[in-house]
């Protein structure tokens, strides 16, 4: 017979820090929601939604989709938001100083691909939020060669 030990019962109780990324392109924000919870190698499932592209289905940014994929992944232990370029950061950054998003919301410094797949990698093991954006930031220092 096979149980659930207590700790696998907590982390499957527990809030979650959730993930919105956010691209000018909404095939890039799947694409990179797609491939992070792919590499989440089977943990907890976190609360990940690609926020890409205008309301009209070409490139941008919109501060609705935005929003709505804050409160959609919200679950009480904070939402990292990864955004791709200028645009995006300023329009995540005008809804958090308008109190848009979630309490508990936070843009975080990251590259976007990398940074997606840490943070969502990291969330996924039940890390708290500062654990999340430290991991997602960390992406920086990625050597290649």
């Amino acid at each position: 017979m096979t149980g659930t030990s207590e700790s696998d019962a907590t982390l499957e109780t527990a809030p979650l820090v959730g993930v919105v990324l956010v691209s000018h392109s909404a095939a890039v924000a799947e694409a990179v929601a797609d491939l992070a919870v792919g590499l989440t190698g089977g943990g907890a499932r976190v609360q990940v939604r690609p926020a890409g592209g205008a309301p009209d289905g070409g490139l941008g940014t919109s501060s609705d989709l935005i929003a709505s994929a804050a409160r959609s992944v919200d679950r009480g232990a904070g939402v990292a938001v990864l955004a791709d370029l200028g645009s995006a950061v300023l329009t995540v950054k005008a809804l958090l100083s308008d109190e848009e998003l979630p309490d508990g919301s936070r843009l975080i410094d990251a590259p976007f691909l990398e940074g997606s797949v840490a943070a969502v990698v990291t969330a996924s093991t039940g890390a708290d939020l500062d654990a999340v954006a430290a991991a997602a930031a960390e992406a920086y220092t990625y050597r290649k060669t």
